[in-house]
């Protein structure tokens, strides 16, 4: 596989938000969402076999819950499945984050995925696989970036017209982030208060979880490798 970086953190986002976590990050995005905080892994990356990845992964002990994300993992999902299934077996605990535009059905069942679902301010909606609602399950996460009230709305309608609190596990509400942040480790980097989405959450009833990017406050955000 071709691989951007794997370092060893705490998890930033979703309900496994503060989890020491160790982050496979794969190279190449087929999107381009306009607020995308991972372009150095639209091209380049270096490429590994299973056997060197895997002692990268056991070198990072003893952490065992262990994220693939992107770009777009699944867009080298025949060389990925196999090792996650790999990894599955070892016992090790996994995550992927994938943008919901890929197939999942050859994901296995005990990956715990969290699903984005693009919202109209990322300039990549309509890109979801509808077929990919079959394959949540409860312990699977569906996330949307929010970049102002018409995102929320479409999240909320999206949310409502497909009963996604019955299919995953939790419905995630990111607001966005700035691409070119200040050194602060504050919300005045985020480009959507996150008080104003919660307020709106509050009004509607909404039965999703407020995701913020914790890593982005615990470092300066635009640190990689964290």
């Amino acid at each position: 596989m071709r691989l951007i970086e794997i370092y060893k953190s705490v998890q930033g986002e979703s309900s496994f938000a503060g989890r020491p976590c160790i982050f496979v990050r794969l190279a190449g995005c087929n999107l381009r969402c306009s607020w995308c905080d991972s372009e150095y892994t639209f091209t380049g990356g270096e490429a590994f076999s299973d056997d060197e990845i895997l002692a990268r992964i056991e070198a990072l002990a003893p952490v065992r819950l262990v994220e693939f994300t992107g770009g777009e993992p699944l867009l080298q999902a025949k060389q990925l499945i196999p090792f996650m299934e790999r990894l599955l077996a070892a016992g090790y605990e996994l995550m992927i984050e994938t943008s919901g535009e890929r197939p999942l059905r050859e994901v296995p069942a005990a990956v715990h995925k969290i699903v984005d679902v693009k919202c109209p301010g990322s300039g990549e909606a309509g890109k979801f696989l509808m077929e990919n609602l079959e394959f949540l399950t409860p312990r699977d996460e569906v996330k949307f970036v929010i970049a102002d009230r018409a995102d929320y709305e479409f999240a909320r309608e999206f949310l409502r017209a497909h009963a996604l609190d019955r299919k995953a596990g939790q419905i995630l509400l990111s607001p966005t982030f700035s691409k070119t942040p200040t050194p602060e480790r504050s919300t005045s980097n985020a480009t959507l208060d996150p008080r104003l989405l919660v307020e709106w959450m509050l009004e509607d009833g909404l039965p999703a979880r407020l995701s913020l990017q914790i890593h982005k406050y615990i470092w300066e955000p635009q640190k990689k490798g964290v």
